[in-house]
């Protein structure tokens, strides 16, 4: 019997990708794979997801393992390479660069490339991570646009930080800027995360950087994805391996943070932060078992996990499956719960727990 599984749900997976497309009909999809495709499983995703039109990913390991995969989609390189030795790796592989600081412009035109890459020119409109300042930008673009070993079309990219928020008028400031910067070129664009593809429909230009929400997950903030007309892809479950019966006064798990109040039964299931669980979830935070919600209670251990089930131990047994998120629980409940966000318990699923892939 297997405990800490992963169930992925590859229909889910196709039908939001398929929603990003209907969300921006007239713009490419780039599907970013970065992160293990956010804790999903990199190649077995990317497999999953011919309809989309490139994809993403952060370093070039993740690439190479696209390409080992069998992957053939252009590929994009968010964070761009790191050292002039990187080059002959992207150009072998047919990867994309995203050009965002000096040393990588000055690395590409001092290479001696059989034939030219293709780059992305990140500009840095407000996130203050990468990006070649605003008034940078006209040297850099000058500069690729009459360098050998750079293909002809020189696509421009930015990225937003407050997109989640739509009351947030900083995503228009810098969909502007943006737009005044590159105003004369005629490359492709691409402005849009997640967050900008729900939320900011004036950002969607040539391409859009789906992410999370390819996963079923809000990018929003305070929102779930069922809002978005998305669907869960992970299903993380587990078992019960025991029934405890506690009264009153009983303190549970390390440290005795958790007095029993009353007597009552604990069923103990088999998940903790050496799965990837959050260890900071708080008191109450929510499982699902049987279709009923229960609560946590005591610290989250490495292995295991105790939940209150009151007077519900009849009717719940040793063996029985326990959702700890999915389509009955959304995980940005449990991130909340947690003080977190939904991308890191995702990516936080650990190789301990076995992967399921369904609904293929």
């Amino acid at each position: 019997m297997r405990l800490a599984t992963a169930e992925i749900n590859i229909s889910a997976l196709r039908y939001n990708l398929a929603r990003a497309k209907e969300i921006a009909p007239s713009s490419k999809v780039m599907a970013v794979l970065k992160a293990n495709a956010y804790g999903h499983g990199l190649v077995k995703i990317a497999q999953c997801l011919s309809d989309a039109d490139a994809f993403a990913v952060a370093r070039i390991d993740e690439a190479l393992a696209l390409r080992a995969g069998g992957l053939t989609k252009p590929i994009i390189l968010l964070e761009g390479f790191f050292d002039p030795s990187d080059l002959p790796i992207l150009l072998a592989n047919n990867f994309e660069t995203v050009v965002h600081d000096e040393s990588q412009l000055a690395a590409i035109e001092q290479s001696n490339l059989e034939m030219p890459i293709s780059v992305w020119l990140k500009v840095d409109t407000g996130m203050h991570r990468l990006g070649v300042e605003p008034e940078q930008f006209d040297s850099f673009y000058r500069r690729l646009k009459q360098c050998d070993n750079v293909k002809p079309a020189v696509n421009l990219m930015t990225h937003f930080p407050c997109a989640d928020d739509t009351s947030n008028h900083f995503t228009q400031i810098q969909i502007d800027l943006f737009s005044s910067i590159v105003s004369g070129t005629k490359e492709a664009l691409c402005l849009a995360n997640s967050a900008g593809v729900i939320g900011w429909p004036d950002a969607h230009f040539d391409w859009v950087r789906s992410g999370l929400m390819l996963y079923g997950v809000s990018p929003m903030l305070d929102q779930i994805g069922a809002e978005h007309q998305l669907q869960p892809v992970m299903r993380l479950k587990t078992r019960v391996i025991a029934i405890k019966q506690v009264v009153e006064g009983d303190r549970v798990g390390y440290g005795g943070r958790w007095q029993c109040p009353k007597q009552t039964t604990l069923a103990i299931v088999a998940m903790g932060y050496g799965d990837g669980y959050p260890r900071h979830a708080k008191q109450g935070t929510p499982v699902v078992i049987k279709g009923q919600r229960y609560g946590i209670v005591g610290s989250v251990s490495m292995d295991m996990i105790s939940v209150d089930i009151g007077s519900n131990e009849a009717h719940i047994q040793v063996g029985d499956e326990v959702e700890m998120w999915g389509p009955s629980l959304p995980v940005e409940e449990v991130a909340h719960c947690a003080g977190t966000i939904p991308y890191e318990l995702l990516c936080n699923v650990t190789p301990r727990v076995s992967y399921e892939y369904c609904n293929e």
